[in-house]
């Protein structure tokens, strides 16, 4: 926190009257401000830059911490521009771990998956963490949640009193990931949120996947800045054009950068400007196989952008579009100490970082000494639910033998649903999965002990052949979610994760094959990212041994109740068709 003595202090280190406590010497500047590359030493002093230049043996005493630079190039610290964190399935701490030797040192977050279960004034204990990390949140309030419509359960709404409160918080600096829908039914929480926001100064993030025309004049009337969702270049391309900063996305989940980057380097290479990068949701394994922003960096050069545009999309680009740039995103005077060193712009291979003005790695070593904190009780035993049993799981209807037409869920892909028709066997008056037309049975079960929802469906595009999987980290909701073909398994499922206080889970044939706990909020964990990516190994082979050919079926299945993925979802009040905003019932017919 700044006061008037400590930004003396800044002052007069700023001219050298205090001498900095670390000095980086003999490296060559990549000033994203001009697009230069010169030698240039760098002085810090508590956590900020004080001097960038080619002499600072002023700024320099005895105490002073040196860091040889020779050879080496200094990037400012990279920024992901939108990310669930919690998705990650790590803890805030455990998180920083595997990203900011990546060079990530700055994350935009809604933390709004923490606030789905804990409340937005549950967050002081996840504020707490970060700042113990070597990792910086710049936190945006959600406009509204939940976000579903129709209205899901979850532990705490967000609502217009919030934005009162929050957006004259130091906490917060906009407003996070407004949907087109909100836009468009103009909600009433939703409409004051904004005009909040706009009475504050605070940017307004956006996410309007498959907006264009029309559509897209409609939501950016609502005043968004920024908006990371686009399938194509060309979608892409024309939010450009109608002044909207565009992230791409990209992680071992979410692939667009190939695709969107074309509206660059095929289209209007001048958008680079107004470009930047996110990961959106990503998972210890991707982190660990491919790195973080570090990797978009790397795609982005070798799809053609040029090495300084690349690194400015990381970094400066981002920090302009946030409004942050005051703290971070160039190596500045002012500005917050996160340096990388890296071997060359075209490479960007990350080998020294400084985040806040402290030693995190060096050379690929780590310096700094990460402690898990002692977890709150708000964050602990968060699932309530009574048990269930099998017959809880099985779809009734009133018809002992015959056929249903049932509507599936079928899955293209994580971010595409379409309706699929298929006609099942009734026996017994419930209506049967059938592995051979490649239907199973899905269940979203309310966990906060708030109403006891529970709905039932069914998907395709699975392959299930036997078994059952289950999560409790289901954005954005972070309800129950048990998808399967075997009754008794998906009890067991959702029993152990009841019982566990939540995790993710593969039953087969009434035993436990695979178990992930995520005992913080029934959505985080403090394995360390090594362990953490070996339990998802771990997870995703279990799911493929009961028959699933998806990629990564708990992400899939996590996924599943988010009402903004095109065109069905599920939550706990119901099956939801996205292009309607509202419930429909999957049986559309009965036969005798």
């Amino acid at each position: 926190m700044l006061t008037k003595e400590l930004l003396s202090e800044y002052i007069d280190a700023g001219a050298a009257k205090r001498k900095a406590d670390m000095a980086i010497l003999g490296g060559t500047l990549i000033n994203v401000n001009t697009s230069e590359y010169y030698k240039a030493d760098v002085a810090i002093y508590k956590g900020k830059i004080v001097a960038v230049e080619s002499d600072i043996s002023d700024y320099i005493d005895a105490h002073t911490q040196k860091i040889d630079a020779t050879g080496k190039y200094l990037a400012p610290g990279l920024i992901d521009c939108h990310i669930h964190v919690e998705c990650s399935k790590m803890s805030m701490t455990r998180f920083a771990q595997a990203v900011v030797p990546h060079g990530t040192t700055s994350i935009v977050s809604g933390l709004d998956e923490y606030i789905s279960v804990i409340g937005v004034d549950g967050l002081k204990t996840i504020f707490d963490e970060v700042d113990a990390s070597p990792l910086k949140v710049f936190w945006a309030l959600p406009y509204k949640t939940p976000y579903t419509i129709p209205v899901s359960t979850i532990a705490y709404n967000v609502t217009a009193k919030d934005h009162a409160k929050y957006h004259q918080d130091p906490h917060c600096y906009g407003i996070w990931e407004l949907v087109r829908e909100a836009v468009q039914t103009k909600d009433p929480d939703t409409m004051e949120a904004l005009v909040l926001a706009q009475k504050y100064h605070r940017p307004i993030f956006g996410c309007s996947p498959l907006a264009t025309g029309k559509a897209l004049n409609e939501y950016l009337m609502s005043g968004v800045r920024v908006d990371h969702e686009s399938y194509d270049h060309e979608e892409f391309l024309e939010k450009a054009r109608k002044g909207i900063h565009t992230i791409i996305r990209e992680s071992a989940v979410t692939k667009f950068l190939k695709e969107n980057v074309r509206a660059i380097t095929e289209g209007a290479p001048g958008m680079a400007r107004h470009t930047s990068f996110c990961s959106d949701d990503v998972n210890a394994r991707g982190i660990l196989k491919e790195g973080h922003i570090d990797h978009m960096v790397h795609l982005a050069i070798a799809a053609g952008v040029e090495p300084m545009t690349a690194i400015q999309m990381a970094t400066i680009n981002a920090a302009e579009a946030y409004q942050i740039d005051d703290h971070v995103g160039s190596i500045a005077p002012g500005k917050d100490a996160d340096i990388l060193l890296v071997d060359q712009p075209g490479t960007f291979q990350v080998e020294t970082v400084v985040s806040k003005g402290m030693l995190v790695t060096e050379n690929g070593e780590n310096k700094f000494h990460y402690v898990i904190p002692e977890r709150a009780d708000n964050l602990l035993h968060t699932v309530q639910h009574a048990p269930l049993t099998a017959d809880d799981f099985a779809y009734h209807v009133d018809l002992d033998e015959g056929t249903a037409v049932v509507e599936t869920i079928n899955s293209i892909g994580p971010f595409m649903r379409k309706r699929r028709d298929v006609e099942l066997e009734v026996r017994g008056g419930i209506v049967r999965p059938s592995a051979e037309k490649d239907v199973a049975l899905v269940s979203v079960i309310e966990r906060y002990g708030l109403n006891g929802n529970m709905s039932k469906g069914f998907i395709s595009g699975w392959s299930f052949q036997k078994g059952a999987i289950a999560t409790t980290a289901a954005p954005d909701d972070n309800n129950l979610v048990v998808a399967g073909a075997n009754y008794e398994d998906m009890a067991l499922a959702a029993n152990t994760l009841i019982e566990q206080g939540g995790g993710q889970i593969v039953v087969i044939d009434g035993k436990i094959v695979s178990f992930l706990p995520l005992p913080i909020a029934g959505i985080a964990s403090d394995l360390s990212p090594e362990e953490l990516a070996a339990k998802e190994n771990e997870l995703d082979e279990a799911a493929k041994a009961i028959g699933s050919r998806l990629p990564d079926p708990i992400f899939y299945l996590s996924f599943l109740p988010i009402t903004a993925i095109p065109d069905l979802a599920i939550t706990d009040g119901g099956n939801v068709d996205y292009t309607k905003l509202s419930y429909f019932a999957p049986i559309l017919e009965l036969k005798k």
